[in-house]
């Protein structure tokens, strides 16, 4: 029957979407388009996420975090998943959660140009793209420009250049404003 809403799934669903990222704890697992369903199997509830992608090192924090939520909330017998495909993508990041990140001093990733599932993609400075100084990678078959909205978070100038491919965590890239010369973490788009 379509239209009929479980008020189980949907209290399960505002607890888990509602966890707070370990990493950048300003965007909750919603925000982060991380949390994939809550389902009911016979019994049971079933909980699924999507890391941001198979080698974050806080997915197992966070699926305890989501279990540890449910538990104090007196929901018991609830089984908290991991799945990879689809993989996650940053596509998935609400608009709420990209205000959320510039908000905190995080460039949130704009959009993304997705290559065939079969292909790496390799993600590449403004500066090297525009140069086309693209460093060539064995496994990359196609690569990637970094959106052109990428602004300062902080001043919202566009001039902007990249320190570093890795930022604070695996899923950022370090950036220098060229304005008001502060440092920033860019989300990397996926």
């Amino acid at each position: 029957m379509s239209g009929v809403t479980d008020p189980l799934l949907d209290q399960v669903r505002a607890l888990a979407g509602a966890v707070p990222d370990p990493e950048i704890p300003v965007v909750t697992l919603s925000d982060l388009g991380i949390l994939r369903s809550v389902t009911r199997e016979h019994e049971q509830i079933v909980v699924t996420l999507t890391p941001t992608y198979t080698g974050c090192p806080a997915t197992e924090v966070i699926r305890g975090d989501v279990q540890l939520a449910l538990t104090q909330a007196g929901l018991r017998d609830v089984q908290v998943r991991l799945t990879l495909s689809p993989p996650w993508t940053t596509d998935w990041i609400s608009s709420e959660g990209r205000t959320k990140l510039r908000d905190y001093g995080i460039a949130p990733p704009g959009r993304t140009v997705h290559a065939p599932q079969a292909q790496r993609v390799a993600f590449v400075s403004r500066e090297q793209w525009r140069s086309g100084a693209i460093p060539k990678q064995a496994d990359a078959t196609e690569r990637r420009a970094p959106a052109e909205e990428l602004a300062c978070p902080r001043c919202g100038a566009s001039q902007v250049e990249c320190v570093s491919e890795y930022g604070s965590t695996p899923c950022k890239a370090l950036y220098r404003c060229l304005r008001c010369r502060e440092p920033f973490d860019y989300f990397k788009p996926y």
